[in-house]
């Protein structure tokens, strides 16, 4: 184990560049391979989950049933930093956004980026279809609550219940496109408005959201699943202790 001096910090843009360049290699082989932002909505999901979920029930849902961890050391390693630090952000008592402890979702401002190149080096349909800002975040954040319905089932308690329905509701909206007016840009401050103010509020929604989750699936713990009783034999069925006799003149008499 790393000693505190030498533990690696935070991810950097170089760490996520390199998330991203080894995705794109992973895509020359299978084109279903997801951008990194649907990846780390998919990852934050994992973190709130109610179980941890081990990686090897986890890499096929993501990955596909071929990705062979041993062969992505650094892509595994940088994704262990990643979870560890989500779930950091996510136990901090922060109060606000502005917290400089508070999680923010690894989003691309794609809009943004296109809209940011010179007109001659743009290509007609460039804006066409392209995902909103932190859009790929949510539906990867949703693929895990869908992948794994049991463990995202409602809650016995009321109170809980409904806390999960509004989180993942929240969740939804940001799963949706962007409708509003460009207002903003989350490049740089001066960039072309590519983001609207509905956009960010729906995006801070669904921060709030995944911190509600992440401290009541903690405060109810694993899910217990009701013991079932084994349905009685008929009486002209074999007991079943072994005996070799009809239950009915065995354990079933009397």
């Amino acid at each position: 184990m790393n000693s505190p001096a030498t533990a690696p910090g935070p991810l950097t843009p170089e760490d996520f560049d390199a998330l991203e360049a080894e995705l794109d290699w992973m895509r020359e082989s299978d084109e279903a391979i997801p951008e990194w932002e649907f990846c780390e909505g998919f990852l934050a999901a994992l973190v709130c989950m109610r179980r941890e979920v081990p990686p090897e029930e986890y890499w096929p849902v993501l990955l596909g049933e071929g990705f062979r961890p041993m062969e992505h050391m650094e892509f595994v390693w940088r994704w262990r930093r990643r979870w560890q630090e989500i779930a950091t952000a996510l136990d901090a008592p922060v109060e606000e956004l502005e917290d400089e402890r508070t999680y923010q979702p690894e989003a691309l401002d794609t809009r943004g980026a296109i809209l940011d190149l010179p007109a001659e080096q743009r290509q007609e349909g460039d804006l066409a279809d392209l995902p909103a800002y932190a859009q790929l975040w949510a539906l990867g954040f949703l693929h895990a609550v869908d992948s794994w319905p049991d463990d995202w089932a409602a809650p016995r308690d009321g109170d809980a219940a409904a806390m999960l329905e509004e989180s993942l509701r929240d969740i939804s909206v940001l799963a949706e496109g962007d409708s509003g007016e460009p207002a903003v840009s989350m490049l740089r401050e001066d960039g072309p408005p590519s983001v609207s103010h509905e956009r960010l509020d729906a995006l801070a929604a669904a921060i709030w959201a995944v911190y509600d989750l992440r401290q009541m699936w903690r405060s109810l713990g694993p899910r217990i699943d009701p013991v079932r009783k084994a349905p009685e034999p008929g009486r002209n069925d074999l007991c079943p202790c072994g005996s070799g006799k009809k239950y009915k003149k065995c354990h079933g008499a009397g």
